[in-house]
């Protein structure tokens, strides 16, 4: 046992990969002034716009760092659905993603809302959104992954939706901070070594 260093400007993280291997039962949508718009095609620049509101906080970079056709290639993929969640006033403050390119599942490839909906009940109502669309025939299995760099209650949250750990694994990769894909003040829970 012992400790394994880090680079310098590089983070490390636990990530859990969760899953439900049979439809959980129905249950009443909660109530929520938000809504689910389907972004068909969205477009690179709104998507990554969206996609940093909603994960710049927990460090989400991973979209960011994609060029155009990369990420296009991903959210115009027929077997791919981007859902923004949106308020009343039409502000988009939320992301769904549902993943179905491999038979037989469908990742929650990302899960999201702004930060300043954190603990109001939203993430319930938008995970029962997401259930209701990711369980079509043919899917056996709904999986997502969170990781320690993720909104504490993240982990918490998806075994009481239903979801069981099966993996966990540690991923280092460059601090997005450094690389410039999201300011420095982002995850200010992170200590930033650059």
């Amino acid at each position: 046992m012992g400790l394994t260093p880090v680079a310098p400007g590089e983070l490390a993280t636990i990530v859990t990969t969760l899953e439900m291997a049979r439809r959980p039962p129905l249950r009443p949508l909660p109530a929520s002034p938000l809504r689910l718009v389907r972004w068909d095609r969205p477009d690179p620049d709104k998507y990554r716009q969206l996609f940093r509101r909603v994960g710049g906080p927990w460090l989400w970079y991973s979209r960011l760092a994609m060029d155009d056709a990369a990420l296009a290639a991903i959210v115009h993929d027929p077997q791919v659905q981007v859902h923004a969640a949106v308020d009343p006033a039409g502000v988009e403050i939320g992301l769904l993603e549902l993943d179905v390119r491999h038979a037989g599942a469908c990742e929650l490839s990302y899960f999201g809302l702004v930060p300043e909906l954190a603990g109001k009940g939203h993430g319930r109502w938008l995970m029962a959104e997401a259930m209701a669309r990711a369980w079509v025939p043919g899917v056996a299995r709904v999986w997502v992954h969170t990781c320690t760099l993720d909104h504490p209650s993240a982990l918490n949250f998806y075994r009481a939706q239903g979801f069981v750990a099966v993996r966990r694994t540690i991923e280092t990769f460059p601090d997005p901070r450094a690389l410039g894909l999201l300011p420095v003040d982002a995850g200010a829970h992170i200590p930033y070594l650059a």
